[in-house]
């Protein structure tokens, strides 16, 4: 059960952040929002570490670092798909690419789920796919925004749960280091400009880092604590939280697909936690 509401946790934390930084991408560049974010994020990781000091080994930073390149190039295609407008496209792609990698490296690993907790997972594709789809939005406008933010934020999740217990917060320092890398790296590539110039992306930018580290360490207690595959499945949630976020305090009004989405999001987490 600690793992469950760690990994909630874990996806409440992600959904905010993807709010706030999907508004803040819309007012200035997402380059410059997700090089914000992961400084924040390594700023706030750095403290926990330093506070909370592990046996951390090699191997246990390599993962980190992994999962840093995952973590920075999905953040940062998540925004630049939201600023363009596209987040029924981005979100369900990006959400369900987050579910489905950790499944995949977790039944490879030798997981294995009991049929509740298998029903659960099946449960939570389609459900994560309907909270996040935009009704009629186009799903080839922004279908490679979507997939590599998938695949980034799956790379995350598959590497930092091979994060040992008890190997501290260093891991999720180093990530956080490597993400700044690969997104100023990437956007360089790009041409796009990623120093922040003025107060918008710096402070959008620093709250949703903030959350981001939340998430981050969320998710790698969560992992810890239970199986890969499920925590990933539970994190991977975060498109609901964004979609009643939206729904709150921008008024924006929900289909019945996206209604049936939350549905089969709050059956997937009845079911895996009874399981």
């Amino acid at each position: 059960m600690t793992a469950v509401l760690l990994a909630l946790a874990s996806a409440a934390a992600y959904g905010t952040s993807d709010f706030v930084g999907g508004v803040t991408s819309r007012r200035a560049s997402p380059w410059q929002v997700a090089i914000v974010g992961v400084t924040a994020g390594g700023v706030w990781a750095l403290l926990l570490a330093l506070l909370l000091p592990g046996p951390v080994t090699a191997p246990d930073l390599a993962w980190g670092a992994l999962a840093g390149v995952g973590n920075g190039l999905g953040g940062a295609f998540l925004y630049r798909g939201l600023s363009r407008g596209r987040m029924g496209v981005v979100g369900p792609v990006s959400s369900v690419g987050a579910a489905l990698l950790p499944v995949v490296v977790g039944l490879l690993l030798g997981e294995r789920f009991g049929p509740v907790v298998l029903v659960g997972i099946l449960v939570a594709l389609p459900g994560i796919w309907l909270v996040a789809r935009e009704p009629g939005a186009q799903v080839d406008a922004g279908l490679a925004d979507g997939l590599l933010a998938g695949a980034g934020f799956g790379l995350l999740f598959s590497a930092l749960g091979q994060v040992p217990d008890g190997a501290g917060y260093w891991p999720v320092v180093v990530s956080q280091l490597t993400g700044l890398v690969a997104v100023a790296g990437l956007a360089t590539l790009l041409r796009e400009a990623w120093l922040p110039r003025t107060r918008t992306p710096v402070l959008g930018g620093a709250l949703t880092g903030s959350l981001s580290a939340v998430a981050v360490i969320g998710f790698l207690l969560a992992a810890q604590r239970g199986q890969l595959a499920v925590s990933a499945v539970l994190a991977s949630l975060y498109p609901a939280v964004t979609v009643l976020l939206a729904r709150g305090l921008l008024g924006e009004r929900l289909a019945r697909s996206q209604l049936v989405g939350l549905a089969l999001c709050g059956i997937t987490v009845v079911l895996v936690a009874a399981g």
